[in-house]
């Protein structure tokens, strides 16, 4: 778990705080105490605190393109990775890292914001482009990263929790009484909103673009919609589920740090613990929840 943290102004004579995006960060740095990382110029803030898990020696952000035109912050794991990064070499990208982070950087400066159709994993990141003084922020196909922003007068500001922005606007805490209402009846605060009227939530499968002071919200993914695919046979989609389910755990196991799996008892645990032992020659380690009283 990592966290990411921002502030772009509206208007290119804006002067981002550096103090001000420190603590922003500051106060997420139980997301990732092993770095943190900042990149301030002019208008534009993007900071993060990392937890290493791949590319643990060169994996510092912000990471940036060959010309420090386009620089990100990101929260997460592209499983795919290696791949895109194979691909985007023979296009002649350079590469100074190992990491799945700057295979996105070269990735959006090939597709732009379409970067994220190409991406397997699960992820929130922000990519300022300093060539249009632009601001993407994306968020996973389901979600499993979160991402909060806000604007709060001349300034965007952004972060993996709340309390980074509540950090750097605490004028932003005027509660939600729709998003609380919500909390108590769904048990949850569904997208966009939150318990802040002003603090809104990035929902899953969606791209945020900044640019000239204006937010444009855009989906990028939904489920397939019921029936769209062909009729099969009962043994066809045990295949295909046994296939698709071995090839999602083998990705997962792209790591420079050990890897365990958590047994909750159940069949789907026991699944994965299974296709782990048989993607690779390491013991797999196990872990259980303590049960008390």
């Amino acid at each position: 778990m990592c966290g990411i943290a921002g502030i772009v102004g509206t208007d290119r004579s804006c002067v981002a705080d550096a103090a001000v995006l420190r603590r922003m960060c500051d106060v997420i740095s139980h997301r990732g105490p092993d770095d943190d990382g900042y990149y301030v110029n002019g208008p534009v803030g993007l900071g993060m605190r990392r937890l290493s898990i791949i590319d643990l020696s060169t994996g510092h952000q912000p990471i940036a393109n060959e010309d420090e035109t386009i620089w990100i912050v990101y929260n997460g794991e592209v499983y795919n990775f290696i791949e895109l990064r194979d691909e985007l070499r023979a296009r002649g990208h350079v590469f100074r890292t190992n990491t799945d982070t700057e295979a996105i950087v070269h990735l959006y400066e090939e597709f732009g914001s379409d970067c994220v159709r190409r991406l397997r994993g699960m992820f929130a990141f922000a990519i300022y482009d300093s060539r249009n003084r632009s601001l993407l922020l994306a968020r996973d196909r389901l979600g499993k990263k979160p991402l909060h922003y806000a604007l709060d007068g001349e300034w965007l500001l952004f972060g993996s929790e709340i309390k980074s922005l509540l950090e750097a606007a605490p004028g932003l805490a005027d509660v939600n009484r729709e998003g609380i209402l919500n909390y108590f009846y769904f048990g949850y605060i569904p997208d966009p909103q939150s318990a802040f009227r002003n603090i809104h939530k990035l929902p899953p499968g969606h791209l945020l673009e900044f640019r000239n002071g204006r937010i444009e919200v855009k989906q990028y993914w939904d489920l397939p919609a019921y029936g769209t695919q062909g009729s099969i046979s009962e043994e066809e989609c045990l295949e295909a589920l046994e296939r698709r389910l071995a090839e999602a755990v083998r990705m997962r196991l792209i790591s420079d740090v050990p890897l365990g799996a958590m047994l909750s008892g159940g069949v789907d645990s026991s699944i994965v613990v299974g296709l782990m032992a048989k993607a690779t020659s390491r013991t797999v380690k196990t872990f259980r929840p303590s049960i008390t009283s």
